[in-house]
């Protein structure tokens, strides 16, 4: 059976006009601040992908280029600032802790990205609302919350399945542990009951609740597996590593596995498409839906 080929834009495009049409009954348009601090010329790509897109949806959109012994300052003055509806760093500044930090100080209500504190151990508890009243969800990282929805217009979520189950009995390979994308995607399907191999550099990491727990209870194991051992029992698999030179080896790949590149570089092998049963090359373009739907409801809870 060929390999079928979802495009970003495929997925996105429903989103894309729900977002239009609310935003268009706006009488006051929801404006974003996206702070560049570093010179990765992905970031910079990202951002004026950000401003065309954000354009053509009628939302608002000011990128603002600080160094970054600057930009905490920045942030403070955006957190107060009324005109801010949402606030978008683009990482890495420092690429260490210093970035959590950053992360920490944009104010919740405006925090598109769902990286701060408060978002995160929401996420990490499988917590999706921010009231008892279960009115407001919680924002999530909008590169992990695009993958998911890539996941299920493909069909691997079963709906069938009880909620918080909709992942059982899929084997899913999560090549990134960052911070910002690779371990909070692995708790979020791990949440939604499947079990996740997280892959980095340093060793690779097993993401399951245990059998009979609460569906807000999952485990990270560490283990001393290779991915020789791993990727080849993977139903799907999923490849961030910004680096060209990366490249998910085919031979290892299940027949008929689903495929799923979040990198800005394309991570598997050309012979994928002789191997998995979807390929998605990149998820972009969901990212910066999803981006824009984080922003109109922020904007929307903070009136």
């Amino acid at each position: 059976m060929p390999c079928k080929v979802v495009l970003a834009a495929e997925v996105a495009s429903g989103y894309t006009d729900e977002i239009k049409s609310e935003v268009s009954q706006k009488r006051d348009k929801p404006t974003l601040v996206g702070f560049l601090a570093n010179d990765d010329p992905h970031a910079e790509k990202y951002a004026q992908s950000s401003s065309r897109h954000l354009a053509e949806a009628g939302l608002g959109f000011e990128l603002r280029q600080v160094p970054r012994e600057e930009l905490e300052a920045a942030i403070k003055e955006a957190n107060q600032d009324d005109r801010v509806s949402g606030i978008l760093v683009y990482y890495p500044v420092y690429g260490d802790a210093r970035d959590q930090a950053l992360q920490d100080m944009v104010d919740p209500t405006k925090d598109v990205e769902g990286l701060n504190v408060v978002y995160n151990g929401k996420l990490y508890n499988n917590d999706r609302f921010l009231d008892d009243e279960r009115t407001r969800k919680a924002i999530l990282p909008c590169t992990p919350l695009a993958v998911v929805k890539v996941l299920d217009h493909i069909g691997v979520y079963d709906h069938a399945l009880p909620h918080g189950d909709h992942l059982r009995g899929k084997t899913i390979a999560v090549v990134n542990r960052s911070e910002v994308v690779g371990r909070p995607l692995a708790a979020l399907l791990a949440n939604d009951g499947a079990k996740v191999y997280s892959i980095d550099i340093n060793d690779i990491q097993v993401f399951e609740r245990a059998a009979g727990s609460s569906v807000n209870s999952y485990t990270a194991t560490k283990t001393e597996f290779a991915p020789e051992d791993v990727v080849p029992q993977c139903d799907v698999v999923i490849t961030g590593v910004p680096t060209a030179a990366y490249k998910m080896p085919t031979r290892l790949l299940k027949p008929g596995v689903v495929a799923v590149n979040f990198a800005s570089v394309r991570n598997f092998e050309p012979e994928v498409k002789d191997v998995a049963s979807i390929y998605v090359p990149s998820v972009g373009k969901v990212t910066v839906s999803m981006l824009q739907r984080n922003l109109l409801r922020l904007f929307n809870y903070q009136r």
